[in-house]
């Protein structure tokens, strides 16, 4: 990732400089659209859910032109850094490791509880637990003493690994587990919900520190009039609020 960086800077500086000059342009958002409620595709293919509408007022109050698109989670920080969009806006929490290699807005999010999934009893000591990899849940297990860590390319793929026996449980955003868990009676919330990260954030190149303070006053006025807690609220009940 620190080569992408360093091969990458000059696109990122003609980014910056655009944006200083004032010139106009459009903002690319770009979201893994597999991840609900966080992100995910309507049945019109377009990107829905908590992020789009953040987004998009997030967008009207900066006074930016945005258009979505959508990136794989495993890429998804490189392809940000190589300029293939501007802002990355998918579920994807604040961590000092991610920190080195693009910058943060403030977090749109509190830290929102992971929880384990499972089939039944599972002795965490000894399970072996899936992840979607690049995530902060697959670091968690990869810590956990005697736990083996599985790891999965998208979200649907670690809760298939469960169901088929591949894993013992699955480790994700509660927001995420509990809907599918409500929906599927074999599996069910296993084990007490571990608090990871620090909060949610927009990922941006650590050139466009003029974008980044244009979010963060957007942030921070949905904030002031109570906005983003009534999203947060309706498409994350449970989480906590600003």
């Amino acid at each position: 990732m620190k080569t992408i960086l360093t091969t990458t800077a000059a696109l990122a500086l003609m980014t910056g400089a655009a944006l200083a000059d004032g010139h106009a342009k459009t903002i690319r958002l770009g979201t893994e659209g597999a991840y609900p409620p966080y992100n995910f595709l309507n049945d019109d293919g377009e990107v829905a859910g908590f992020e789009r509408e953040v987004g998009d007022e997030l967008c009207a109050r900066a006074e930016l032109t945005c258009e979505w698109v959508t990136n794989e989670w495993d890429s998804i920080i490189p392809n940000l850094v190589s300029g293939n969009y501007d802002v990355i806006i998918a579920g994807m929490s604040i961590t000092d490791e991610r920190d080195e290699v693009i910058d943060f807005s403030a977090p749109y999010t509190q830290p929102d509880p992971s929880a384990f999934v499972g089939m039944g009893d599972v002795d965490m000591s000894s399970a072996v637990i899936a992840a979607q990899s690049g995530t902060i849940q697959a670091s968690h297990i990869a810590s956990m003493d005697g736990a083996t860590l599985v790891e999965f390319a998208t979200p649907e793929e670690t809760i298939a690994a469960v169901k088929n026996g591949e894993a013992d449980a699955v480790l994700a955003d509660k927001a995420f587990l509990e809907p599918i868990a409500e929906a599927e009676p074999d599996l069910s919330i296993i084990g007490e919900d571990v608090l990871l990260g620090g909060g949610v954030g927009l990922g941006i190149r650590e050139s466009d520190g003029e974008l980044r303070e244009k979010f963060n006053a957007a942030i921070q006025s949905m904030k002031d009039d109570g906005s983003l807690n009534k999203l947060i609220e309706k498409h994350l009940p449970g989480s906590a609020t600003f």
